[in-house]
């Protein structure tokens, strides 16, 4: 549609609302204000550009990060469930600073019996309770966890140290210089939680035959973060924020009962010395298959070894180039499969491990999830720099740690699943290997700013679920796309328009959010898929989006760097965006709230009258203007109806005739048809309003116009169309593009609503 811009129309138009602003003075003026429009520029909510962060978003050339390198040997004593660790840190300090301590994290010490994180919520007496979580409440003795520190020395000498709960303080005899590197050693040792009773994002579950499978992470001390930011990152661990991490390489060697099957961060360098000779041949076949999985260990192997109980041991190799942290996997009723999946820099190992509850879902579909990942999430980021990947299974599980995550997704006894189920599996497998990604490659900062890897990595799933379903559209059937949770607006819809006191805005930490996974995954993915298809387009987004992870890869990236940089590579300004999605807790609503159809005409009408005597015009015959007319007022000649504006307008046909050309004229257009439609925004954020007109003949259009539209009235505006068509149905956001809470506002004329009676009658028909 090309609507026409009648020039005495705009003209008569401005002149009635400047002459309407002059006549509402009053002698109480209201007072001034402060700027308060929602596109005004986020300078004061954002940190000043430095030389460690640029304003565009970038990491300035004074940028630094420092890291911390592990060597460490672990036991893990399946009889007694404990795990007993000794390490050495060396510590490089590459900041500008020098360091008077350093502090180390003990996130174990969340499940000490006097843990504080406990009571951070209030509590009250539910009607009706799960039996274990009832027990475990109420009548459990408390679990005796957290780390027992038994020793912190440098070359032998004893340090000096103090706990404050999660975290330790190391006191150093002289300052770290900046550029120096700081080496010392702790041993440890703790019990281990059963995670299917407490919840822990690490421990064991036993199994039906008395086995048990070991999924160990937060296992050691580990360095905080300093950086420019906050300086030491020492926030307290109370079990929502997640990790803020150094990255650095690590030499582990893990000791298990010899016939545990093993997996974890990095390369096993001694695979032929834990590996039986079949296994490692399976191995070696399973680098060379890029189509389909190879198993390592089958289901009848780990029920036999399961069968017994070995009471010697073996050790571990694990080796790993920058990385931030380190997790493990260990049982002896493990299956495994593996996969090449290639990239141009090197050939990656798809792996998934699972006992035989796992089966057959895991065998079908875990591998095929991982590798999904790898390709859809490299593709708009950067190629995987990691060696492997590993997606184990886990009773009610879902974490994430560099190249290895817990998944959970079980079918029943018999072997039966639901598609629930299998989704559910499939979605959070993609999620935790894609957290590869985000943050244990874009190393956020998890424990202050969760939604900056678990929104991400959510919006990332919801484009990799898709193109999982493209892949694999048998596995989907009967649906035609991949049935997401989140990430569709439609998704998040009940959240936004939910109780106000109860709803946090994105920008918050994770420890006070009251629905962390609206809050932090839901939401923040809604937004970026909104923005990629409907604010800035596929093209623009994409760009933008791999800038920035490509900018920090292996960096500590902030809020602001995110901001700025989806600015800058895309020239897009979102300050609004980012105020209205980011900063609030604002919804979208904008609805039709009037439309009105007007005729042209050359015959001076009473409101044009008025109007031109405003400005001292007495005699309309004076100055060339045309009039409009609405059709629902008394000056409205049917007659004018089917006529185009030349028709009802001659002195608009001689206009035209006298200043355009025969070639001119032949391009311009005599619509039959003048609305003035009026939009109203009940919600908070501006967005682009998406309409879809429906004419007469039943042909549609769909237009979109700009969210700063809403820049100087954020309550409401009109917009003037021309057409040749008759106008019958106007429908805003008709795809459910924009999370809009209201959609009873959205059509013109308003759908009828049903009484209870006629909602009846419907019903019988049905």
């Amino acid at each position: 549609m090309n609507p026409i811009k009648i020039a005495c129309f705009a003209v008569l138009t401005f002149f009635g609302m400047t002459a309407f602003a002059q006549e509402t003075d009053t002698e109480e003026r209201p007072g001034g204000h402060e700027n308060v429009n929602k596109f005004r520029q986020l300078y004061t909510d954002m940190s000043t550009p430095n030389q460690y962060r640029t304003a565009s978003g970038a990491p300035g050339h004074a940028y630094y990060q420092n890291t911390a390198d592990y060597e460490m040997k672990i036991d893990l004593n399946d009889d007694l469930q404990t795990i007993t660790g000794v390490e050495k840190i060396t510590y490089t300090n590459n900041s500008p600073d020098d360091l008077e301590y350093l502090w180390v994290q003990l996130d174990q010490n969340v499940r000490a019996p006097d843990s504080p994180a406990k009571d951070k919520n209030g509590s009250g007496i539910s009607p009706v309770a799960q039996t274990g979580g009832f027990v475990g409440q109420y009548m459990g003795a408390p679990f005796e966890g957290g780390f027992k520190i038994t020793e912190v020395s440098k070359d032998g000498k004893p340090l000096k140290y103090t706990i404050n709960w999660t975290m330790m303080r190391i006191d150093m005899a002289e300052p770290l210089k900046a550029g120096d590197t700081y080496a010392f050693t702790i041993r440890w040792n703790y019990n281990i939680p059963d995670h299917t009773v407490n919840r822990a994002r690490s421990g064991y579950e036993t199994y039906a035959d008395g086995n048990r499978g070991y999924i160990i992470a937060q296992f050691f001390p580990r360095m905080a973060v300093y950086n420019d930011v906050e300086g030491w990152q020492n926030y307290q661990f109370w079990g929502n924020g997640e990790f803020a991490l150094p990255f650095g390489d690590y030499e582990v060697d893990i000791t298990v009962p010899a016939d545990h099957l093993l997996d974890g961060t990095g390369e096993i360098v001694n695979l032929k010395d834990v590996y039986s000779k079949e296994e490692y041949k399976r191995w070696e076949q399973a680098q060379k298959s890029f189509d389909k999985p190879v198993i390592i260990r089958t289901q009848a192997e780990a029920e036999q070894i399961a069968a017994g109980k070995s009471r010697s041991s073996k050790t571990w190799k694990l080796r790993a180039e920058n990385v931030r942290d380190f997790a493990f996997t260990s049982s002896r009723r493990y299956i495994m499969d593996a996969q090449a999946v290639r990239f141009p820099e090197r050939n990656v190992m798809a792996i998934s491990i699972y006992p035989p509850e796992g089966n057959p879902l895991w065998e079908e579909y875990s591998t095929k999830a991982v590798v999904q990942t790898l390709d859809t999430y490299s593709k708009f980021t950067f190629n995987y720099p990691y060696p492997k990947a590993i997606s184990v299974h886990a009773k009610g599980q879902g974490m994430e740690y560099p190249m290895i995550c817990w998944n959970y997704g079980r079918p029943n006894e018999d072997g039966t699943y639901s598609d629930r189920v299998k989704y559910g599996m499939i979605s959070v497998i993609i999620h935790e290997v894609g957290h590869n990604y985000f943050p244990m490659i874009v190393n956020s900062d998890e424990r202050q700013w969760g939604w900056m890897d678990e929104g991400l990595d959510t919006f990332m799933q919801y484009l990799t679920e898709q193109e999982f379903g493209e892949k694999y559209p048998s596995a989907i059937a009967p649906n035609e796309k991949y049935p997401s949770r989140r990430g569709a607006p439609s998704k998040i819809v009940p959240y936004m328009k939910g109780n106000q006191e109860r709803i946090a805005p994105i920008m918050s930490n994770p420890e006070n959010a009251f629905s962390l996974g609206a809050n932090a995954y839901g939401k923040p993915a809604t937004a970026l898929n909104i923005l990629r298809e409907t604010v800035m387009g596929p093209e623009l987004f994409d760009h933008a989006f791999k800038t920035y992870a490509q900018r920090w890869m292996f960096k500590h990236p902030t809020p602001d760097d995110f901001f700025r940089t989806m600015e800058d590579a895309s020239a897009v300004d979102l300050d609004w965006y980012w105020r209205g999605w980011f900063y609030s807790t604002e919804y979208v609503d904008i609805g039709v709230k009037e439309v009105k159809s007007y005729y042209v005409t050359d015959k001076a009408t009473k409101e044009g009258k008025e109007l031109l005597a405003r400005y001292g015009i007495t005699d309309p015959s004076t100055i060339d203007a045309v009039y409009v007319v609405d059709e629902d007022s008394e000056e409205f000649d049917p007659a004018m109806k089917g006529k185009s504006m030349l028709e009802n307008a001659p002195t608009l046909k001689e206009y035209m005739m006298d200043n355009f050309t025969p070639e001119e004229r032949a391009n311009m257009e005599a619509p039959k048809h003048l609305y003035q439609i009026v939009f109203e925004k009940p919600g908070g954020i501006p967005m682009p309003i998406i309409v879809e007109y429906e004419y007469a003949d039943g042909t549609k259009e769909k237009v979109t116009y700009p969210a700063q539209i809403w820049r100087k009235n954020d309550s409401q505006v009109s917009k003037a169309l021309a057409s040749d068509k008759e106008i019958v149905k106007i429908t805003v956001d008709p795809d459910l593009e924009t999370a809009d809470i209201d959609t009873d506002n959205n059509s013109w004329p308003k759908p009828k609503k049903l009484g209870e009676f006629d909602k009846f009658k419907e019903k019988i028909k049905e």
